[in-house]
């Protein structure tokens, strides 16, 4: 059965909970209600053979309600299908997580949530990845300045220049042999 297939069977089944489908060179893509998204996945992993969660994404639409994209990248383990599953989502409209699905799930929704504050219910450890705790900014959201925020925590982060001159984690591109330009050859100075 090829994905183009298993769109029409996803849309035969859920019927008014897929609210549109897409194909575009070759690539399915469809969107589906926020409270149909997990039924959706389910049934891609158990009856329709998509073992792979490959990734998920937001997109910020700002300026429009609902404001978020967020993007479900499904394949099988023979790589001979992928699809696309997406839903909108509100600022402040948890969707239910997948990590009881797939568990690569697990640190793409904390992602997620850490860039762009979409939460998922049912997570089992929803906290920043890449930000730290207490951080009360989204950084890729697009009302995000590109050149950040003033922090009140300059122990922590700073806006200014990085500075990396001498610092443990840069190369010395003038030392004599590959050892020495090594940055690990440095942290123990």
């Amino acid at each position: 059965m090829a994905a183009a297939d298993d769109v029409k069977w996803i849309r035969e089944t859920f019927a008014e909970k897929v609210l549109e489908t897409v194909e575009f060179r070759g690539e399915q893509s469809l969107r589906v209600a926020p409270d149909a998204l997990h039924p959706v996945l389910e049934k891609c992993r158990d009856e329709l053979g998509f073992a792979m969660l490959l990734d998920i994404s937001a997109v910020d639409h700002l300026g429009e309600t609902p404001r978020f994209d967020v993007v479900y990248e499904l394949a099988t383990l023979d790589d001979s299908k992928h699809l696309r599953v997406k839903v909108k989502v509100a600022e402040d409209e948890p969707l239910a997580s997948a990590v009881d699905l797939w568990g690569a799930a697990d640190w793409h929704e904390r992602e997620v949530w850490d860039l762009m504050g979409i939460g998922f219910v049912g997570h089992p450890n929803l906290k920043r990845i890449l930000m730290w705790e207490g951080y009360p900014y989204f950084p890729l959201r697009k009302d995000f300045p590109l050149a950040g925020r003033p922090t009140e925590m300059p122990d922590v982060a700073f806006t200014g220049v990085a500075p990396m001159e001498g610092g443990p984690f840069v190369a010395n591109t003038g030392a004599p042999n590959a050892v020495l330009r090594e940055p690990r050859s440095h942290a123990s100075d």
